[in-house]
């Protein structure tokens, strides 16, 4: 038997040990697809007489499967017919009467799907594009001792099947699952690296999709999508902790507490020298006040460690319980500003802060993950006849956007002090 020597990016040992499921997800140029592809052709030359299946949810032709990848693996590890593999047109014959298939899932039936009885490995290449139905469908098909799915992917919606199975808060025993992109890859080409960068200028609203594995959750034109492709680039996007010594600053978007209101967003950050650490974000509606309070103090936000910044309309009656949010947080016992009305450009000035300030700006992952979603949605309304902007779009992602622009509104940054210059002169 021959031995290969294989070069493997560290970041896909993991998926080297025996694992009933392995998975890899993350954006282009990560060497998701080469890996899977050089594990297939060791492992169908370490075990004689192997099946395994390669699987798109859609294969109208060879040429939408991975046989082409597989072919160029051989043909650089040097293998062929005196090694026991050889190439048919469907078909890639392994070593002691094993063989590589390729097969579309949309296609199984039930019955159908029997026929891969008997087969070791699946790989499911682009399985973004996976079905629940065919995800159930074969799972329970390979069942022979010591078979393995593997799934390689772009990530595209959090809820698309194969996230929910694999990167959900449950996963299936024996999941093995690691995120892969370009920086990961030592074989990253000088061709690529210009594409990259190509489309984090060009294309910054689908940049962390494209490159860096990011869910589909930027609109066209939105306002802060290559500040955040930036951030994640550069690292500030990541654990964040907050200073026992520093003050813990609130930011709001007001809503309402009516079945139809607007959501009530909350920003929570700390000003630290020249940096803005953004540790936390709250996002509810149709809560009466006290909801949000409630959630304050369960992060340890209370009134000795927590200050409030309202909008202009902080000081506005409540409909419902004709109360202003500044005077009913006041009798909580938090310290509140209200920022007065900035006038017909606030939502421009807001947005201008926030993308001058962005550069000093850090978010804690886990915490702030549907308010950077909001950011990286939050996009400009247009007439597309007239090709004209019409200003921030009204939906969903405008309240988080809001109270995320008023913490850069109030925003200062720290003065330097320096010391003056003495000079001697002499005297005559």
């Amino acid at each position: 038997m021959r031995t290969l020597q294989i070069p493997t990016a560290e970041v896909f040992e993991p998926l080297l040990t025996p694992s009933r499921y392995k998975g890899a997800h993350g954006g282009r140029g990560s060497g998701k697809s080469h890996f899977f592809g050089g594990l297939m052709i060791e492992e169908h030359l370490a075990e004689r007489g192997m099946l395994s299946v390669c699987i798109r949810e859609v294969q109208k032709t060879l040429a939408d499967s991975s046989k082409r990848l597989l072919e160029a693996k051989l043909a650089d590890f040097g293998l062929g017919e005196p090694d026991g593999f050889k190439v048919f047109r469907d078909t890639i014959e392994t070593p002691g009467d094993g063989a590589i298939i390729f097969q579309g899932m949309q296609d199984h039936t039930a019955e159908s799907i029997k026929s891969l009885e008997g087969f070791k490995r699946a790989w499911w290449e682009e399985a973004q594009t996976a079905s629940l139905r065919s995800l159930n469908l074969l799972r329970p098909t390979l069942r022979v001792s010591g078979s393995e799915l593997w799934f390689s992917w772009n990530a595209r919606l959090k809820n698309d099947p194969i996230d929910v199975m694999l990167r959900g808060a449950e996963k299936p025993t024996g999941a093995v699952v690691v995120e892969a992109n370009w920086r990961d890859n030592p074989w990253f080409t000088d061709e690529l690296e210009q594409e990259r960068l190509d489309c984090l200028r060009m294309q910054p609203d689908q940049y962390d999709h494209i490159w860096e594995g990011g869910y589909l959750s930027v609109a066209a034109g939105a306002y802060f999508a290559k500040h955040l492709a930036e951030a994640k680039n550069q690292r500030r996007i990541g654990r964040v902790a907050a200073d026992p010594l520093m003050t813990i600053r609130l930011f709001f978007d007001i809503g309402g507490t009516g079945a139809k209101a607007d959501s009530v967003t909350i920003w929570a950050a700390q000003f630290i020298g020249k940096e803005i650490r953004v540790l936390n974000y709250h996002e509810a509606s149709g809560q009466p006040l006290s909801y949000h309070v409630n959630w304050m103090r369960s992060q340890g936000y209370t009134p000795d460690v927590a200050q409030i910044w309202l909008p202009h309309d902080g000081s506005t009656q409540d409909k419902v319980y004709d109360v202003s949010y500044e005077s009913a947080l006041r009798s909580a016992g938090y310290s509140v500003t209200v920022v007065p009305n900035q006038g017909k450009g606030a939502a421009a000035a807001r947005i201008e802060e926030a993308r001058r300030l962005f550069p000093s700006i850090w978010f804690n992952e886990d915490t702030t993950e549907a308010g950077r979603a909001a950011l990286g949605w939050y996009h400009e309304k247009r007439d597309e006849e007239r090709g004209i902007g019409l200003g921030p779009e009204h939906d969903w992602a405008s309240h988080g956007a809001d109270s995320f622009g008023l913490m850069c509104v109030v925003y200062e940054e720290p003065v330097e002090f320096k010391m003056p210059v003495s000079r001697n002169k002499g005297i005559v």
